[in-house]
């Protein structure tokens, strides 16, 4: 029997069950039927973090930001180039913390950028500052 994998659309939100032997085969969201991996980060918010986080079976990279940060925007086109490479096993996310004040605080992010790895909703490991992007595969690839 198929192991599946739970992946939240990035357009819709809506939590999508995946053959394991087919999460390369670019996948669509039954619902919007839009492309459930996008070779990019998505965006989160308070209010769709518990979907694509605590849903999710893939692990989960996320980039925790704000616009006003030098060395956000520094990591910024490495973390894209590395979400490119990885998914579609690993999903890659970005979070403004200054928009979204009430996740910053439940995960207590005190310094940026920050990179939180979940793994079935769960935290496994988190590092501050920004990497480039061997850095950051090599980091990444070590917590999976």
């Amino acid at each position: 029997m198929d192991n599946h994998n739970h992946v939240a659309c990035p357009h819709c939100n809506a939590v999508n069950r995946i053959p394991e032997t087919r999460l390369g085969d670019n996948p669509s969201c039954g619902q919007c039927k839009q492309s459930l991996f996008t070779g990019a980060p998505i965006n989160l918010t308070d209010a769709n973090f518990a979907a694509h986080i605590e849903r999710s079976s893939i692990p989960v990279v996320v980039d925790f930001w704000a616009d006003w940060c030098g060395p956000c925007k520094m990591m910024a086109p490495h973390f894209k180039s590395v979400a490119g490479n990885l998914e579609p096993h690993v999903r890659f996310a970005k979070l403004d913390t200054d928009a979204n004040p009430d996740t910053s605080a439940r995960f207590n992010i005190r310094s940026i950028p920050t990179l939180i790895v979940y793994k079935n909703g769960q935290e496994v490991a988190r590092k501050s500052g920004a990497m480039d992007a061997n850095t950051l595969a090599n980091w990444i690839r070590g917590q999976i």
